[in-house]
């Protein structure tokens, strides 16, 4: 049973699924709005059995261990938090605190680019993992300020499955003005967290030629991009989560695919942000929208 958790329902086979359709859903509706035909179903997979396939090129002067451990920690990091979100959607086999370390591990992700970039004795890659630390620091705050709003909406609910349960009793979260407040702040987070344009600025491929992934090449370049590809299926689920009473029926799977087109129609249509910039937005008008958010909250509103 717990192979079979662990590997393949709701572990890394269901997992790595998900992650190749939505994948093939970002190729597929960004193609269409350029115009262009966009790939088959199994190019994801396709692209990722090729880097599994290739030589793993190890940076001369670098520190080898931290280098080649960085992306396993965020694929597995991000394993165990879509074991843990689907099995307490589906199942509500959750425990208390489970938020809290879903929050925890999504920071992981992050973590493991700026040690696997700054690791690799590239000064472009130090650049690039220099710009993730900073974005980490801006977008956590609001981030945590938008949990602690739907904190306070369920009563001080710290489990998935009681905030999916309230919510079920009580109306979605979104369809009050703290809760959509906090969830268009939880928004503009995760698309950080996956560095999705305009927040792609670790990598900007335009300026720093790919930045902390340009030193990685064969498998641990093949753990990175599935992460990211994790972590753009992920984020959507956990907002449906938190602010739409998860996915319990076709209407939530609706859910779920609209948010993803969301995000994927901010990537199309928007330019990239400088650093400063991104600093200046998070850490001023997104924080006060989050601080707004909770003070509506502590109003009944």
């Amino acid at each position: 049973m717990i192979f079979v958790d662990y590997f393949i329902f709701p572990g890394i086979v269901f997992t790595m699924i998900v992650a190749f359709i939505v994948s093939w859903i970002d190729r597929k509706v960004t193609a269409l709005l350029q115009w262009r035909v966009g790939p088959p179903l199994l190019q994801p997979v396709y692209d990722f059995l090729k880097l599994m396939k290739k030589e793993t090129l190890i940076p001369k002067g670098g520190s080898v261990t931290v280098f080649l451990l960085s992306p396993v920690i965020s694929f597995s990091a991000l394993v165990l938090v879509s074991l843990i979100l689907v099995k307490t959607n589906l199942n509500g086999m959750g425990f208390v605190g489970d938020l809290f370390v879903v929050i925890y591990l999504l920071l992981l992700p992050s973590f493991a680019v700026i040690m696997g970039g700054a690791s690799s004795a590239n000064p472009l890659a130090s650049l690039g993992a220099s710009r993730e630390m900073k974005m980490v620091l801006s977008y956590e705050l609001p981030f945590i300020m938008s949990v602690c709003t739907i904190l306070i909406k369920t009563g001080g609910l710290i489990d998935i499955a009681g905030i999916i349960q309230y919510q079920q009793n009580n109306g979605v979260l979104i369809g009050s003005l703290s809760g959509f407040l906090a969830f268009f702040v939880t928004l503009l987070c995760f698309q950080s967290k996956m560095a999705q344009i305009p927040f792609d600025i670790p990598e900007a491929e335009q300026e720093i030629m790919g930045g902390t992934m340009i030193e990685y090449s064969g498998p641990p370049l093949g753990f990175f991009v599935a992460s990211r590809w994790i972590l753009m299926a992920l984020l959507p689920y956990l907002a449906v989560i938190l602010f739409m009473g998860g996915i319990g029926s076709y209407i939530g799977i609706l859910k779920y695919i609209l948010l993803v087109v969301v995000v994927i129609l901010i990537k199309n249509t928007n330019p990239r942000l400088r650093i400063n910039q991104t600093l200046r937005l998070f850490w001023g008008p997104v924080t006060l929208l989050a601080a707004l958010s909770v003070v509506l909250a502590m109003m009944g509103l």
